[in-house]
């Protein structure tokens, strides 16, 4: 089960290079895995008015070759694990066009409610990341 995103990379994402601030790759894979949910018809928005929330408990990223301004980017994101609480996420974005990759990412969410405490999943969480489906 997978999903891609595009993102163009913007001059605001890049330094004095032209190469992109390599902090900006944790949130392309952010905006990645709310697709991610939003895809799989779980509704990020709708979890937090219930009191669920996702805080990332580890993120790992090993970064391979520079993104630079004017590149279109693909993230695709898999889940790699699914636990009682969490959910183990991988990322690889690649240069659009070419699909050089650039940087590999793993974050680990764990799930959470109103006092920060973990939370089992709810079930239809687990049967959403548990399809065997694609989604683009």
């Amino acid at each position: 089960m997978s999903h891609t995103l595009k993102i163009r990379i913007y001059y605001e994402d890049t330094d004095c290079g032209g190469v992109v601030y390599y902090a900006n790759y944790l949130r392309y894979v952010e905006r990645a895995r709310t697709e991610f949910f939003e895809a799989r018809g779980v509704s990020l928005r709708k979890l937090m008015d219930e009191g669920v929330y996702f805080v990332v408990a580890e993120a790992a990223l090993k970064y391979l070759s520079p993104g630079r301004y004017g590149d279109m980017l693909a993230i695709e994101t898999t889940v790699d694990r699914v636990g009682p609480a969490s959910i183990v996420f991988r990322h690889k974005i690649s240069r659009d066009l070419s699909g050089e990759k650039l940087v590999e990412a793993t974050v680990k969410l764990g799930c959470v409610g109103q006092n920060m405490r973990p939370l089992r999943l709810m079930q239809h969480i687990m049967d959403a990341f548990k399809k065997g489906d694609e989604v683009s």
